[in-house]
């Protein structure tokens, strides 16, 4: 508050002396004034911000310029207390439930039934296995995600590539060999023919698709064991991939469906095939330069999830790409810019278990590495699996292994991925 000066209050006249009663009452209004200010001055009459929102630039301590309206203050202060985002709203769950919407079960799509207690359990989507989908399968995925705590949505997710990686060909109709579409498609018709099959596989409520591939290869050979790709990659020419994965990506948009872009950072050229063993790609110099553009082209296009590979990446590290901070955190969020879901290639694959990981184990690594989701093949122990994944995360968390925080960030761009406000 201003105070007069040493002058100025020397020529201040004294009021004149009220009667007794009304002196009283003034006493005590003074009273009341003092006992506000204080209370406005004590760190207990102050809002205290929630230990869960927190940002860059959001302070709630007064403003170095004196205010004299309360009323002009409190608001502001209200809204930053109670300002809600989906970070703020992981905050309040439990390690595991975070950690169970960061897995993807597997199951097959003859029985998705099959996964209804990890569903009620919080994963964050199931993936689809088999060749040839019930024609109820719509219905059965209705019913499955019906389970789903707080109905905030399940990512169900397939391949469905074209050629022989097909689950649901019987359904949704059949695509040819990316390889095909490559060489006699034009981009806008490969997009039109994939809108049609994504439009119908939205309408048996399957909303993920692990597809494209961009990797660049252009081997004229069916993928196998020694070569992961072959008629899978839509060319060997990096302008026709770039190109014709952009419209497959968009294809699957168009119809409701959410694209994976894969195998990050590209296997091309890879010596082996990593569902097998140990892999390498082409050396990062050449990655750069042949294998990258295509996933900085679907970046640009506004990709919404990117695969990332088993493979080691000479020039990355010893580590496959998907178990990479380098691959990962450095190279596709850092340097690349890309801001969406980042899942894992299968961590069943020979090429995790011969760098020294279990599944679970490769799970928490993928985590702290930047991804955001860990998908694992179908077996007879899914359950336990799943469950064995959900408490290596949360045992990592518990024992500094892993932040907490991470493990927010990886389950917000689940649900971003999915366009769910949990503050709606």
């Amino acid at each position: 508050m201003n105070v007069p000066s040493y002058r100025d209050r020397r020529r201040v006249t004294a009021p004149p002396r009220l009667p007794g009663r009304a002196r009283n009452a003034r006493r005590l209004s003074a009273a009341a004034a003092v006992a506000a200010m204080l209370l406005v001055g004590c760190d207990t009459g102050t809002p205290k911000a929630s230990p869960h929102s927190s940002g860059p630039g959001v302070s709630l301590a007064p403003s170095a310029t004196p205010s004299h309206s309360r009323s002009t203050f409190a608001p502001a202060l209200s809204s930053a207390a109670t300002a809600c985002t989906n970070s703020t709203k992981l905050a309040g769950w439990s390690n595991r439930r975070l950690a169970m919407l960061t897995i993807a079960v597997p199951v097959s799509e003859t029985s998705v039934s099959d996964a209804t207690s990890e569903v009620s359990a919080g994963a964050g989507g199931v993936l689809l296995f088999g060749s040839k989908a019930p024609s109820d399968l719509g219905s059965r995925l209705t019913t499955l995600k019906s389970h789903v705590p707080g109905h905030l949505g399940l990512l169900v997710m397939t391949d469905e590539e074209g050629g022989g990686i097909q689950r649901m060909a019987n359904l949704v109709g059949s695509l040819p060999w990316p390889a095909y579409m490559g060489a006699h498609w034009t981009p806008a018709q490969i997009q039109q023919n994939v809108t049609k099959v994504a439009t119908k596989m939205a309408a048996a409520q399957v909303n993920m698709d692990l597809a494209p591939v961009v990797d660049v290869d252009g081997r004229n050979v069916a993928p196998s064991h020694t070569n992961p790709d072959g008629w899978r990659s839509f060319s060997g020419n990096t302008a026709v991939v770039s190109k014709a994965g952009v419209a497959y990506m968009n294809g699957l948009r168009a119809g409701g469906v959410i694209p994976v872009v894969k195998h990050f950072p590209g296997l091309g050229g890879s010596t082996y095939n990593s569902d097998f063993g140990p892999a390498r790609t082409l050396p990062w110099s050449t990655l750069q330069k042949v294998g990258i553009p295509p996933f900085t082209a679907a970046i640009k296009a506004g990709a919404p999830a990117i695969m990332v590979s088993n493979n080691i990446v000479p020039g990355l590290g010893t580590n496959p790409a998907s178990l990479s901070p380098t691959a990962i955190s450095s190279e596709l969020r850092g340097k690349m810019g890309f801001k969406g879901l980042v899942v894992t290639d299968s961590l069943s694959a020979k090429a995790i278990s011969a760098a020294g990981f279990s599944v679970p184990a490769a799970a928490v690594q993928a985590l702290r590495s930047g991804a955001d989701m860990v998908l694992f093949d179908l077996g007879s122990n899914v359950s336990s699996q799943t469950s064995s994944i959900a408490t290596a995360i949360t045992n990592a968390v518990t024992g500094g292994h892993l932040s907490r925080s991470r493990l927010i960030d990886a389950a917000g761009h689940v649900l971003a991925v999915r366009h769910v406000n949990l503050c709606s």
